[in-house]
């Protein structure tokens, strides 16, 4: 009887307020809703339903987990969805599914009765035209599957801040070497500095009338601000696919990672413009060896034109410090020629016991005062 005496005390000396107020916010929470479980009969467990198969047990419950709860679950926790993000690709027309299904049954059902065909598959003796494939890929899976590789390497996060697009027309550059062979760029392959000290080769399918804008630009080469970029080549209102009757705006200027500061991506954008557009606050002195100058933000070059523009291709390598940026420094942008390391900090050891308990046998070789090499310690 001590409760409600108690609980009438503290009514009698609060005048029943509390009380009132508890069950004015009573009323206005939301319900939760059903708990998981709540409508068993937990006390005769005998009358539930036998399942009588694991698969029909596991179908019922992959069911019921898909069901919208009004509680999170601890998959939506640990892997949320990711948050739309903004289509800026060129408008494509939609291929029915239907259709690209009919015309592979089509080409299926004329290898089969190629019986020259299907007897050099049987002897292993078939040879496949890797250029057809290659050209059939570029048109069919080839941008998706460029366009997941750039969101893997974060592409689409350090230009467009967020925004992506499907990099319908095939980029290819190609740096040309003195043997007389060329360097392709790809999709992250690897290039040097000495490979890449001379402008590239561009090319790309394009109407007659059409123009274009190139630009190459590294996100990761800035000395100063983190969040800027290098602009390396910039050349606008491009006729066709002729780079050289396009305005160059900002000449080419040869990569220059720093030493000891890893692997920078160099990315090659190709837009599509909807008619001429004038560059004139984006024309760099010529040539320009300034960095200051070359200070670059493709987000912001972007929304300038992005009613006149579409971002249409992409190529992008990778490549990391070797002897010619030494010249590139020196001669081209005459400056000294920053260095980064990495100092480690000094190894941390608690402060030493005076009477050490389960130590090593070497316990007191971490606290001597010289720079003698100890082993077995660590």
């Amino acid at each position: 009887m001590a409760v409600p005496l108690l609980s009438a005390a503290l009514c009698g000396v609060r005048g029943g307020r509390a009380f009132g107020t508890a069950a004015a916010l009573c009323r206005r929470a939301a319900p939760l809703g059903p708990m998981p479980n709540e409508d068993i009969d937990v006390s005769n467990l005998e009358a539930l339903e036998k399942y009588r198969s694991f698969t029909r047990y596991f179908r019922l419950a992959e069911k019921e987990s898909r069901k919208p709860r009004w509680w999170k679950t601890y998959r939506q926790h640990t892997s949320p969805p990711a948050e739309p993000k903004t289509d800026i690709s060129l408008p494509r027309d939609k291929l029915l599914r239907a259709k690209e299904i009919k015309e592979r049954k089509k080409i299926l059902k004329e290898n089969r009765q190629n019986a020259e065909m299907e007897r050099a598959a049987r002897l292993r003796t078939v040879l496949i035209p890797l250029d057809e494939v290659r050209a059939e890929w570029e048109k069919t899976s080839g941008p998706f599957h460029k366009q997941r590789v750039a969101e893997h390497c974060g592409i689409f996060r350090d230009l467009f801040k967020g925004a992506t697009f499907t990099p319908w027309v095939t980029l290819r550059v190609e740096y040309s070497q003195e043997d007389d062979h060329f360097v392709p760029v790809y999709y992250g392959n690897m290039v040097t500095p000495s490979e890449a000290s001379s402008p590239p080769a561009v090319s790309y399918e394009a109407d007659k009338g059409s123009l274009w804008t190139l630009l190459l630009t590294n996100p990761d080469g800035h000395l100063r601000d983190t969040d800027s970029e290098y602009l390396h080549w910039l050349v606008t209102n491009i006729p066709g696919n002729d780079i050289k009757l396009g305005k160059e705006l900002c000449h080419y200027l040869p990569p220059f990672p720093a030493m000891g500061t890893g692997y920078h991506r160099f990315i090659f954008l190709l837009f599509k413009q909807d008619c001429p557009i004038d560059f004139s606050e984006d024309i760099r002195p010529m040539p320009c060896h300034s960095l200051k100058m070359r200070t670059f933000s493709t987000f912001d070059f972007y929304r300038k034109h992005e009613d006149a523009m579409t971002p249409a291709g992409l190529a992008f390598f990778q490549c990391q410090w070797d002897s010619s940026v030494t010249w590139v420094f020196h001669q081209l942008l005459n400056m000294r020629e920053p260095v980064f390391e990495f100092v480690r900090p000094p190894v941390y050891h608690p402060p030493q016991l005076k009477f050490p308990r389960h130590q090593p046998l070497r316990y007191l070789d971490r606290y001597r005062d010289t720079e003698e090499p100890t082993y077995g310690i660590y």
